[in-house]
């Protein structure tokens, strides 16, 4: 199996290298010709069937190596993840009027396995899903206000708490099902997003996927409420400030993709504000807090609710960037992040809760080491430093590598599962990532990640050992 899986991955790297290679070639041709070729007129047709339809395709596949990154505990034989993901997505979208319109997109993801063992050691073909489904309506009533309601992703700021409403999968899909208004003062550089999120934990609530599965895309159902202000009328600086409301409601039946003690019981008031801006040529600046009010479950070892404890936890996010502005386009950054951890010695919780981002800002590696502490991509309880640079060798290439030194806020407050950690000490230990990105053409694009960890004292003796991260992703856009 190993070796078939290895020879899909190969070819799927091949033909998509050629497929590369023949699209740059039509680029440089079509910069030199006068008129149209045959190819681009049936592209054309393709997205543009109708005068009153768009739509287009895209695929992704990706490969990933992965050694010790849930246990740290290199003696397991589950412990080692070796496999492919393809995904490919069909957008749409439906002109119904001049200010009106409805978008879908069928997204389908299958994976071939090689480890862990007990992984399925073949493909798995899994379900395919609308992870788009809105109406667009532009100029509301006679107001500049845009309303977007149905399945869509949401992106606010850097995405340090709203980017991904579907964590368990993965990044097939971010979606949320959600009604969202955006008000845009453009006399005063100002625009407040309100938006409602409606998500439920398995995805076969509002719409059946094809083939489905039994498998949960978020921990439990959420609602929540959020208003979003940004004001650009200072110069070179962008002015945000946020109120979040987000309500857990646990699920009471298991799912194939996570284990029980995740889904949680949660209502919480997020109350924050940030600041960005480039104040010179050569610097880039964004920080941003946020403060937390509300109550929380503890977490259990079942489906059933732990005890209702008051929260009350603090976040924040800096980063410093300087760009020397010369021909290989060098840059450095430096940044820091917060995320509060719960107070053993408190009857309150003070664990920061990242609402509706979970997952790899910063690290595609270090997201797997909370499995059993927290849930996947739920990175709290942190204290982490950062410095990095990036550099463009040639006009095609992108090199980012960043160093991350990492601490827990609070000691002794993990759930113990097959992790184990030492309650006297802090440190998290070293992280370095590096990230080479490559543009075949405009439609194709590619990258490699390599993530290495060093755990410290933090985690306790059998618990400690190293982990790596490889990735190799290739995407082609139609």
């Amino acid at each position: 199996m190993r070796q078939r899986t290895l020879l899909w991955a190969v070819l799927a790297g091949v033909l998509l290298v050629w497929l590369g290679a023949g699209v740059v070639a039509a680029e440089e041709a079509d910069e030199g010709a006068a008129g149209g070729s045959a190819w681009d007129d049936f592209r054309d047709t393709f997205h543009n069937p109708t005068p009153w339809m768009e739509m287009g395709l895209d695929f992704r596949f990706r490969t990933i190596y992965a050694d010790n990154i849930d246990t740290l505990d290199k003696t397991s034989d589950h412990n080692r993840f070796n496999f492919q993901r393809y995904r490919t997505r069909w957008w749409t979208k439906w002109i119904l009027g001049e200010d009106v319109d409805f978008n879908t997109r069928l997204t389908w993801e299958f994976r071939t396995w090689d480890d862990p063992p007990r992984k399925p050691q073949d493909v798995d073909f899994d379900e395919a899903l609308f992870d788009r489904l809105n109406v667009v309506w532009r100029n509301m009533f006679g107001m500049p206000m845009t309303g977007t309601i149905g399945r869509q992703d949401v992106i606010l700021g850097v995405g340090w708490l709203v980017l991904d409403g579907t964590p368990l999968d993965g990044s097939r899909t971010i979606f949320m099902d959600a009604a969202r208004f955006t008000y845009d003062w453009a006399d005063s550089n100002t625009k407040l997003d309100m938006i409602y999120v409606d998500n439920a934990a398995e995805s076969d609530r509002w719409l059946e996927p094809i083939s489905d599965e039994n498998r949960a895309l978020t921990e439990q159902d959420e609602h929540g409420a959020i208003f979003y202000l940004t004001n650009k009328s200072i110069e070179k600086t962008q002015l945000e400030a946020f109120f979040m409301y987000k309500n857990d409601n646990p699920i009471n039946t298991m799912v194939d993709n996570m284990p029980p003690h995740w889904t949680r019981k949660a209502e919480i008031f997020t109350f924050g504000a940030g600041i960005s801006g480039t104040p010179g040529e050569n610097w880039k600046y964004r920080v941003e807090g946020a403060i937390q009010r509300g109550e929380k479950s503890d977490i259990t070892p079942n489906l059933t609710t732990g005890t209702m404890r008051d929260v009350e936890a603090y976040g924040a996010l800096a980063n410093l960037e300087y760009a020397f502005n010369d021909e290989l386009d060098n840059r450095v950054h430096i940044g820091g992040e917060y995320a509060s951890g719960d107070d053993p010695s408190t009857s309150d919780n003070e664990q920061f809760d990242l609402l509706w981002a979970e997952w790899p800002r910063w690290s595609e590696l270090f997201i797997y080491t909370y499995t059993e502490e927290t849930a996947i991509a739920e990175s709290t309880n942190l204290i982490r430093l950062n410095v990095g640079h990036k550099f463009r060798p040639n006009k095609q290439w992108q090199i980012l590598t960043d160093y991350h030194a990492l601490w827990a806020d609070e000691m002794g407050t993990a759930w113990r599962g097959r992790l184990a950690f030492d309650p006297s000490d802090d440190f998290r230990g070293h992280l370095v990532t590096c990230r080479g990105k490559y543009a075949f053409g405009k439609q194709l694009k590619g990258h490699i990640v390599g993530e290495y960890f060093f755990p410290g004292d933090y985690y306790a003796s059998g618990n400690d050992d190293e982990a790596l991260w490889l990735r190799f992703n290739l995407e082609y856009t139609f």
